[in-house]
């Protein structure tokens, strides 16, 4: 799906769940971004503060693309703020805070993501804000909350440290190998982001009923806690082992690797009818679940790569599925870039690049179906300060000249 495209055309008419929602975000790399350019897909106007030279760190990641000034904008960045305008302003400066507080009152819900108590240190927390609008929704997503006075509050967290600490990364280690970080992406941040936008949601809904705004908190390592339910669940039962009581894991084939996960019984009758291996079945080392796992190399998959041999990795997971068991091809990138269920489903969106390389960025699509709901266009992520003029002079009302001063001060971009 390219930027301009729209998809369920026939509800174009019935507008978006989220039309006439306003929301100001000063965010950066990942947890907010992706929440608020998830809420602007639903229908949400988002506008992002951000430095006025450097933009938001996101901007510096890599690998990353020039913008039309010769500017770095980084694979983050350009995967978080499709559909958002970007104002450039310094909120260091005293000037640059009261634009912003005057701002907010513009606005339904403000947002920002930076490490527990920047906002507060800057004037701009949720004291101060609801105070100056009561009806204002303030969403704050940190490494540690904002409420609760966390023992971590003051540490910096990229999504890997509430991963850690969520106890997944041990959960999921196996023998004496060191735990391995980050095994799926910025999972601590886009788990965050689900839970921001569910929260956004919620205080909209709560006031309407109430009249009031107010503050929706939420620290990434909670989001892990939820995310890796699995960890504290499994302890308060018994478990001790970190070995799963399945059989779970990749396996060989003839053009690559398949995923497959064997957890029931009827299930594990099923994988030895369909490999030939009916003594499983009576074989005492099998008998339990727990059985399955301990035996999964020495036993299981010899056979079951022995059966997958000369198939591919398609006609296995058909195969394995019809006898349903859950499983599925370990695609690689560019298999997934071409794979017909993302095409259909518009689950990638092209943004051409503006540096002269052919090849478009590729951004993850919305992932919220909606059958009334049509889907795009969408428009291409903002550069530093793009619609500063713009937002500033429909909302507060400033002129050209004043425009002017402020840039040559550097407080606007």
């Amino acid at each position: 799906m390219r930027l301009g495209d729209t998809a369920n055309d026939h509800a174009a008419g019935n507008g978006r769940p989220l039309d006439g929602v306003r929301i100001l975000a000063a965010e950066q790399m990942q947890a907010l971004p992706f929440a608020t350019q998830l809420l602007a897909r639903l229908g949400a106007e988002v506008v992002k503060v951000e430095h006025p030279t450097t933009g938001e760190s996101g901007r510096g990641a890599a690998p990353s693309i020039k913008d039309p000034q010769g500017r770095t904008v980084g694979a983050t960045f350009l995967r978080n703020n499709l559909n958002k305008r970007s104002v450039g302003l310094d909120l260091k400066d005293p000037r640059g805070r009261e634009l912003f507080i005057e701002l907010a009152g513009r606005f339904d819900v403000v947002g920002e993501n930076f490490k527990a108590g920047t906002m507060d240190r800057l004037g701009l927390g949720w004291d101060v804000l609801s105070a100056r609008w009561p009806e204002l929704i303030y969403v704050s997503v940190s490494g540690f909350g904002n409420l609760g006075d966390s023992p971590y509050r003051s540490w910096p967290a990229y999504a890997m440290v509430p991963e850690a600490m969520s106890g997944l990364y041990d959960y999921s280690r196996r023998g004496d190998e060191p735990p391995r970080v980050i095994p799926a992406g910025a999972l601590g941040d886009i788990s965050s982001a689900l839970f921001a936008v569910i929260g956004v949601q919620a205080a909209l809904r709560h006031r309407d009923h109430t009249g009031r705004g107010q503050l929706v908190d939420i620290a990434m390592l909670d989001s892990m806690l939820a995310m890796g339910d699995v960890v504290t669940n499994f302890w308060s039962l018994g478990e001790r082992s970190r070995v799963p009581q399945v059989i779970v894991g990749s396996f060989a084939c003839s053009d690559g690797y398949f995923a497959m996960q064997v957890a029931r019984e009827h299930q594990f009758e099923a994988l030895a009818a369909l490999v030939d291996r009916p003594d499983w079945l009576t074989d005492e080392r099998l008998s339990t679940r727990a059985g399955w796992a301990e035996h999964t190399e020495d036993l299981i998959r010899p056979a079951v790569e022995a059966w997958a041999a000369d198939k591919t990795r398609i006609e296995v997971c058909e195969a394995i599925g019809a006898a349903n068991i859950p499983s599925g091809p370990c695609f690689t990138a560019p298999e997934v870039i071409e794979d017909e269920h993302v095409a259909r489903r518009n689950m990638l969106v092209e943004m051409p690049r503006p540096d002269g390389v052919e090849e478009p960025v590729l951004i993850p699509g919305n992932p919220v179906k909606m059958s009334e709901v049509a889907e795009g266009p969408e428009t291409r992520v903002p550069w530093v300060g793009e619609h500063t003029r713009e937002v500033l002079s429909e909302e507060l009302g400033l002129g050209e000249e004043e425009l002017d001063e402020l840039r040559g001060d550097g407080i606007v971009s």
